[in-house]
């Protein structure tokens, strides 16, 4: 430990260096327009026509998938990406804090889901057990679709691809010469106080298109439909804390800044290369379940000053009609947080900063189908890697006396790194006109290295792992209108630096690091129905994951607290990541239903239910009065939930919907459940909550849009949060393109 004189108060980092590609890139797109003659077609020659070359990484085929579309998103009108993806079946929302957001697929987040943007890794060594804030930091304004992969999927993404994975689509430029213009955007919430806009600038050459835009959003204090009770006593849960009002929750509201460019050149009728950066800047954004902390003065608070994620990348795509398809991404992403931890009765405020910083490859190519026993056979092949680079410090500061004391090791320890990356091979063969299989298999390689820290009693770790993996699946269109689908799949997912190093304060207490964790493993069995006529589409899927050498939380005693580390002293509960000594088990129900109605009515609908249960992995009581089971629930397993939506559209461009979204109650916990302040005693209570939508579209440069929001005013809380939802309240949206 080092003692010194507090230094004066840290100013913002700037964010020039993200600024300045973004400047580069919009620099080139104007000079392109520049220098194309002024009499240049409205379209271009044969030779450049090109439909946006293999630019998306698509779910794969044969699975549950479903997809969120830029028509859903602007319909919606989502608060962030998380909140996007609330009405699809299968995935359930958790938020820690209003500026946070983390999608369960299956019943499982956080690291056991993955993430990625236009094909590019979003996961980090860093993502930390359960839910975490970072897939907030897509802004949802700069995405053109969602696609969401429901089951294990190591084969073709990697590590953890448990549960599923969250596959996002950027907005691309337009494909054919287009002036170049601005657009507006403008919105604004009622319950939150949102107010922000973005202006967005893109247009297209005959080989050059850009698209960039830069926004902003202030956010205050989030307003509930009131408090939600426990299920035991029908008492105040500890969290969330509220104003004198009994609805405005303290410990919400944020401010926000994005920016992005994306520059494609299209080099050939075959050929497009991408150079694109993306930026988001999140302050002053408090974690509402440690803002105040449960059973602490109202005056604590830990707040993330700064959540930051950079992203800048280049990729070449190319597309052979009929024949091969291929796309190689090199990419650098950079993840930054700054947290304060401010405890002004005791004149102390802890602070920590993270950056990781990832370098990530990617390569994918699909030869044309091969011919094998008269029936073609399209086989992809793909590598991809991605290296971890750790900065990780903390500090405390005593107020009174003006001294800062800088910890010898911050939640994570300075100099670590992580590679995580494989190749892999997959195959579709159409063995039948009406039977399709599919099969591939992937060989990993995960390297962990972390240095020892003498004072804090931390081990270094240097550990490797090389985990092979794959998937089978069969689709089988029985009749014209019903098809049916089987798969079966085993992933992986190995210790990341949050398990094998960090120290943190989390909802159930707080956890401390295990260096000799191994790769939990998942093996997932779908079979699924699909009926599909010209007005009706039903899609049914049921599931069982078992998860071998599952992590999860052990309970310990103050006594196990690692040296230096007087949270962990401190804390109400304490926990350990280990891997549990018997096998978990998952299962799972998921249907939707689309039907079109007379009138441009449609209607649409979906159902999940997921059920998990695995070992107990506290020590048995050694008084045999006291009740003990062995087998428990997992963790923040969603309950049983739904959706209902009714839309109109009419040809003029006014357009209508109405949704509801509900949830049973949700009382099987898990022994860090029963802990955590985020859960009310006794389980989450259920809730329905209905919102109306409207939208008119004039033409091409003008489209207000409106949601009221919570329209019963109802209490409600999703299971597992920190922040209770909306009350009743207006989100309204200007898009306007005037010139």
């Amino acid at each position: 430990m080092r003692l010194s004189r507090l230094p004066p108060p840290p100013r913002t980092a700037p964010v020039a260096s993200g600024l300045a590609l973004l400047g580069l890139l919009c620099g080139a797109a104007a000079r392109a327009q520049e220098s194309a003659p002024a009499d240049a077609p409205v379209q271009p020659p044969p030779e450049t026509v090109v439909s946006a070359p293999a630019s998306k990484e698509d779910a794969p085929q044969g699975r549950a998938t479903s997809t969120v579309t830029r028509a859903d998103l602007e319909r919606r009108l989502p608060r962030s990406a998380p909140d996007a993806l609330r009405w699809e079946p299968g995935v359930f929302v958790q938020q820690t804090a209003h500026a946070q957001g983390s999608a369960f697929v299956r019943g499982l987040t956080g690291q056991q889901t993955l993430a990625l943007f236009d094909g590019i890794r979003l996961n980090t060594s860093t993502w930390r057990q359960g839910p975490n804030q970072y897939f907030f930091t897509l802004d949802s304004r700069t995405l053109d679709s969602v696609e969401v992969l429901r089951g294990g999927a190591s084969t073709p993404y990697g590590s953890d691809a448990l549960g599923g994975v969250l596959l996002a689509h950027p907005l691309e430029p337009p494909t054919r010469p287009t002036p170049f213009r601005p657009t507006f955007f403008l919105r604004g919430a009622t319950s939150d106080r949102e107010r922000g806009g973005r202006v967005q600038v893109q247009g297209a050459t005959e080989r050059l298109g850009f698209l960039g835009g830069v926004g902003g959003r202030r956010v205050g204090l989030l307003e509930s439909g009131g408090p939600v009770y426990n299920l035991t006593d029908g008492k105040l849960p500890e969290v969330p804390r509220f104003d004198e009002d009994g609805r405005t929750q303290l410990g919400t509201g944020f401010d926000e800044l994005t920016a992005d460019g994306r520059l494609v050149w299209r080099a050939s009728a075959t050929d497009s290369v991408t150079a694109a950066a993306y930026l988001y800047r999140q302050y002053d954004a408090s974690r509402t379940d440690q803002c105040a902390p449960p059973f602490s003065r109202f005056d604590e608070c830990l707040q993330y000053d700064q959540q930051f994620r950079t992203l800048a990348y280049a990729a070449w795509s190319r597309a052979e009609p009929g024949g091969l398809t291929a796309r190689a991404t090199l990419s650098w992403q950079q993840q930054h947080e700054r947290r304060t931890f401010d405890r002004p009765a005791f004149n102390v405020v802890d602070r920590g900063t993270d950056t990781v910083d990832t370098l990530g490859t990617t390569v994918h190519v699909s030869p044309a189908p091969y011919t094998v026993a008269s029936r073609p056979l399209r086989l992809t092949f793909g590598a991809d890697g991605a290296w971890d680079f750790v900065r990780s410090d903390a500090r405390t500061t005593f107020t009174a006396l003006a001294v800062e004391l800088e910890r010898s090791r911050g939640q994570y320890l300075q100099g670590s790194r992580y590679f995580t990356g494989g190749a892999f091979v997959d195959g579709e063969w159409a063995l039948h006109p009406a039977l399709t299989a599919r099969a591939g298999t992937r060989l990993g390689l995960v390297s962990a290295r972390a240095p020892e820290d003498l004072e804090s009693g931390t081990l270094a770790v240097q550990d490797t792992w090389v985990p092979w993996v794959g998937h089978v699946g069969a689709e089988w269109r029985a009749t014209q209108l019903l098809t049916l689908l089987a798969h079966v799949d085993r992933s992986f997912r190995a210790p990341n630096l949050d398990d094998l190093t960090s120290r943190q304060q989390t909802g159930p207490g707080f956890q401390f690091e295990n260096a000799a964790l191994s790769p939990e493993k998942a093996t997932t069995v779908d079979v699924g129905a699909r009926v599909r006529t010209g007005v009706l589409m039903l899609e049914g899927w049921g599931f069982v994951t078992q998860l071998d050498d599952a992590i999860g939380r052990r309970p310990r005693d103050v006594t196990d607290c690692p040296p230096a580390t007087p949270q962990c002293n401190a804390s109400w509960s304490r926990f350990q990541l280990v891997n549990a000594r018997e096998r978990s088990m998952l299962y799972g129900l998921e249907g939707s239903a689309r039907v079109r109605l007379p009138a441009a009515f449609t209607a649409q609908a979906g159902l999940a239910w997921a059920w998990g249960e695995g070992p107990n992995l506290a020590d048995p009581p050694s008084n045999p009065d006291v009740p003990y089971a062995s087998r428990v629930p997992l963790s923040r397993v969603p309950p049983l939930n739904g959706t209902v939506e009714l839309l109109w559209a009419h040809p003029s461009g006014l357009s209508a919907s109405t949704g509801l979204r509900w949830a049973r109650a949700q009382e099987r916990l898990a022994v860090a459940d029963r802990s955590d302040a985020r859960i009310p005693l006794g389980g989450t209570p259920g809730y329905a909550v209905l919102e109306t939508r409207a939208a008119w579209r004039l033409g091409t440069r003008w489209v207000v849009a409106a949601v009221l929001e919570n329209v019963t005013d109802a209490a409600y809380r999703s299971h597992g949060s920190s922040v209770n939802g909306p009350g009743r309240g207006l989100v309204v949206s200007l898009e306007a393109t005037p010139f």
